[in-house]
């Protein structure tokens, strides 16, 4: 196995077709299962722990579009993830700042409708992120995806932030 690609047998491109990728973890999840090799020797049963510990780890990252981003850039060299890219478009660090604020009052008044249309709004926001980010690996514009998997980590951070304040 070279890639998460490779061991689900899966083109490696951003967009990906989820029943097949959920039917390939199946098939793997159950020929690697440590309950059949019970009756292996230690070894055996060592490998199929690591092999299924490495086929969970692959279908969380495969699964998750932010994640299969950032993998994607990761194969080509660039850590999207990286502490030193602080870089934002102002218009993007303006709206971060007016979701937080709607956040902070929202929660601080317990207005679980706010919330639930501050949760709304970042959820179209997210939709919207991955329409891009398609499009720009599609484009094979690498360095504008890394931005939009920072910008989409934003996103994920603060939508879970609402669902801890909601009661």
């Amino acid at each position: 196995m070279n890639t998460y690609f490779d061991l689900f047998q899966l083109p490696a491109q951003f967009v990906l077709d989820s029943n097949v990728l959920v039917q390939h973890y199946r098939t793997l999840a159950e020929a690697c299962h440590p309950d059949k090799f019970a009756a292996a020797d230690a070894f055996a049963q060592k490998q199929a722990m690591m092999m299924t510990a490495t086929i969970n780890e692959a279908y969380r990252v495969l699964n998750d579009p932010l994640n299969r981003a950032a993998y994607l850039l990761q194969q080509a060299g660039i850590d999207a993830d990286a502490p030193e890219h602080t870089h934002y478009p102002p218009e993007f660090l303006m709206q971060q700042m007016a979701w937080r604020e709607a956040l902070a009052e929202a929660g601080a008044e317990k207005d679980e409708a706010a919330l639930m249309d501050l949760s709304a709004e970042i959820g179209a926001a997210q939709n919207d992120l991955l329409n891009e980010l398609t499009t720009a690996f599609t484009k094979n514009d690498l360095n504008q995806a890394a931005d939009w998997v920072r910008q989409g980590r934003f996103l994920h951070k603060l939508q879970q932030e609402i669902q801890a304040a909601l009661p």
